[in-house]
């Protein structure tokens, strides 16, 4: 039997355990998000990017949820997940793509910078509208299971998700027809600037699963072994046919809600200082360094190397020239209609004349 991570709250170790060698795995991956967290931020406020929606503070809640799903599973994201694409396989480049909208950016510039999709991965497009995803995965967990097929489908939403009229929708079915889905919030206290106890006089979050007659757990969502365990055994129960589960990942956003975003204008400077005492990373950090698995040193090491490989990422993204312009007719229609056919080749002369040269 492989040894596995304890979580850092203690206590004794379940079966369904992260093992401690995947623990590594998972540290190199928060650190990378983080990472990609600080370059972006930095690019949007130089102009290089359009927009940008930051994860600190949610790391282990992230990569942890996402370890303890199968490869064949589908994921619903919002539009904080970017690193659970990275955990299940998608290249580095192609989300830099994406952030910049260029000619290899495989959704051909046509989605807001940090609303991914990756199709081999069976990660979704994320979708700006509050909510949406929940019921589009429960309408694929319903697909799955007419199917027999022994998947499980996760989507993810915030706490201001959970005032939706989708959260509603999408737990009922989900509940009445025992769709194999796991509803992961990752509460972060914040919707954009409201508060969480201005939302619901609800205790918990997770509390909520009871009116749809499915479980609800809340899990520290800084432990990242804990996340992970909790994860897997809401997937055992969809997969086994005992229906949904809905987790609350209790968080923290230490950043901005994003870019476009002020969090000094509603929240006090102490508040984010005591949040970052809890930072996910260094707990997670903790826990190697216990076991023997990790020193200053290779902290060190890695994390020179981790922001040198974004660094090269954004170097190879900005290299790639941007979509050509007549790409907007493109995708649609098999065949371009007459009318669209005459815009664009209107659009070409118009554009042939305004370029320089010979």
């Amino acid at each position: 039997m492989s040894e596995s991570a304890p979580s850092s709250a203690g206590g004794s170790v379940p079966s369904d355990a992260l093992p401690i060698a995947r623990l590594d795995e998972a540290y190199r991956t928060m650190v990378l998000a983080r990472a990609i967290d600080e370059r972006c931020l930095t690019l949007q406020r130089q102009g290089r990017i359009g927009f940008y929606a930051p994860h600190s503070g949610q790391e282990a809640a992230l990569v942890g949820s996402a370890m303890a799903m199968e490869p064949d599973d589908w994921v619903y994201p919002a539009y904080r997940e970017l690193v659970v694409a990275l955990v299940r396989g998608a290249p580095l480049a192609s989300v830099f793509d994406q952030f910049y909208g260029n000619r290899q950016d495989r959704s051909r510039g046509r989605q807001m910078p940090n609303h991914l999709a990756f199709a081999d991965q069976h990660f979704v497009s994320a979708s700006s509208p509050i909510g949406t995803q929940i019921t589009q995965a429960v309408g694929t967990a319903m697909a799955a299971q007419r199917r027999k097929s022994p998947i499980a489908v996760i989507t993810y939403f915030g706490d201001g998700a959970t005032s939706s009229n989708d959260f509603h929708a999408g737990l009922n079915f989900a509940g009445v027809f025992g769709a194999p889905v796991v509803f992961f919030c990752q509460n972060n206290q914040w919707a954009i600037s409201l508060p969480r106890e201005r939302q619901t006089r609800s205790a918990t979050l997770a509390e909520k699963a009871d009116a749809y007659g499915i479980p609800g757990e809340v899990v520290d969502g800084n432990d990242l072994p804990a996340v992970y365990s909790a994860v897997r055994r809401a997937r055992a129960r969809a997969v086994a046919g005992d229906g949904p589960t809905l987790l609350e990942a209790q968080v923290y956003r230490l950043g901005p809600h994003s870019t476009s975003d002020d969090p000094h204008r509603y929240r006090a400077d102490a508040e984010v200082a005591l949040a970052r005492q809890r930072d996910p990373l260094e707990r997670t950090k903790v826990i190697l360094v216990q076991a023997g698995r990790w020193n200053e040193t290779r902290d060190t090491q890695l994390w020179e190397e981790t922001r040198r490989a974004v660094g090269e990422a954004v170097k190879v993204a900005e290299a790639v020239p941007p979509m050509e312009p007549t790409s907007i007719f493109d995708d649609v229609y098999a065949t371009l209609p007459k009318r669209l056919a005459i815009e664009r080749a209107e659009y070409e002369a118009f554009a042939a004349r305004g370029r320089p040269g010979p």
